[in-house]
């Protein structure tokens, strides 16, 4: 689930004890992940998809942490997953009556806490045949993921992976979300550092206030582009939740969480 702002700015490095116990909500979620993955068919509600997510969730003795997840002003979020379709670029609330058709997209996001750590991780995927403007689309956001993750180095600071990001799905012609970031993960879903998915070109005078910081071992983040076939204008339904383009331009997302360590990145969603 994405974030616009974390409130405490204090990064927590985690130890090789508290990553081995990442990994096993990461694996978690990348179970509940690909089974939806192979559900997700014409005919399928996004609501079943929902169930699927639960119950391999539960069944790890891991619990849903977007369930009844709070917002400011809203109501609590009422699903383990959000399913997202098409032009809904992240937050959509799965529904009994919203039923998946051949040839559109859809952004599954899902995280667990499993004994005192948070897994976290989306895909995007395609029910039946898609067009093919919009397979690229898709591959372009993992292009995008893949380097952000790539360029997740002691040496290199959260401006670089932003703007590593933005280079990607920019290349391809595409726009991405800007209200809407990565962040830090652990012992809760949302800690420091956010991890946004574009760099302001002048700092001073954009409304956009990123915090820069310095990529050390033992840190341990959400990347997630959400990458927009056109305009970046957004705007949130009467749900208080879903996000949809102002253009109806279709978005896709892609995440993993990732550990910052002396050496490679490691995957902990993988």
């Amino acid at each position: 689930m994405t974030q616009t702002r974390t409130e405490d700015r204090t990064i927590h490095l985690k130890t090789p004890a508290e990553l081995a116990m990442m990994r096993e909500a990461g694996k978690i979620v990348r179970e509940a992940l690909e089974a939806m993955r192979a559900a997700a068919q014409p005919g399928v509600t996004t609501k079943a998809l929902d169930r699927i997510a639960e119950q391999i969730i539960r069944d790890h003795g891991a619990t849903p942490v977007f369930l009844n997840y709070p917002k400011t002003n809203a109501p609590n979020f009422p699903a383990t997953i959000t399913a997202s379709v098409n032009n809904e670029l992240v937050h959509g609330i799965p529904s009994d009556s919203r039923f998946l058709k051949e040839g559109d997209i859809i952004s599954l996001d899902v995280g667990c806490t499993y004994k005192g750590y948070v897994g976290d991780a989306a895909i995007t995927v395609p029910i039946g045949q898609i067009a093919r403007p919009i397979q690229r689309l898709i591959d372009a956001t993992q292009h995008a993921l893949d380097t952000g993750i790539a360029a997740s180095r002691v040496g290199n600071d959260i401006r670089g992976v932003a703007m590593a990001i933005q280079k990607v799905a920019e290349s391809y012609g595409y726009s991405l979300a800007r209200e809407y970031t990565g962040h830090g993960v652990g012992h809760t879903m949302h800690e420091p550092p956010e991890v946004p998915n574009w760099w302001p070109r002048n700092e001073r005078r954009s409304k956009f206030k990123f915090q820069n910081v310095e990529l050390r071992a033992g840190m341990t983040y959400a990347i997630e582009p959400m990458v927009i076939a056109g305009r970046n204008d957004l705007r949130e339904l009467a749900d208080q939740w879903t996000v949809v383009t102002v253009d109806h331009s279709w978005c896709a997302h892609i995440e993993h969480t990732v550990a910052i360590t002396d050496g490679d990145p490691i995957v902990l969603t993988a």
